[in-house]
């Protein structure tokens, strides 16, 4: 049987390191870095220098479910159309890994 997890290797801030995600976060983070125009592994390196503990492919996981959400309230997008910066969603991210 197949993982549904699927592991793949990523270059954040010029060290190559392996995420392993489901395939739906993955799918997740190409639209979010499409939408913002960055690549994977820019948009990679915002969440982890956002994140203050706990491991990258959570910090992945609830950044994407952080960002999906806010996207479903209508907060995802700012007046002009384009999507938000997410900062804030980096560090709800933090505090809430440390709960």
């Amino acid at each position: 049987m197949k993982s549904p997890v699927v592991k793949r290797s990523i270059v954040v801030a010029g060290h190559k390191t392996s995420v392993s995600l489901e395939e739906a976060f993955w799918n997740g983070m190409k639209e979010i870095s499409s939408e913002r125009d960055l690549t994977l592994s820019e948009l990679v390196g915002e969440i982890d220098g956002h994140r203050q503990q706990g491991n990258l492919s959570s910090a992945i996981r609830l950044f994407v479910l952080d960002y999906f959400r806010k996207r479903a309230s209508g907060s995802a997008k700012s007046t002009d159309g384009k999507s938000s910066d997410n900062t804030d969603a980096a560090a709800q991210m933090s505090h809430q890994e440390n709960t």
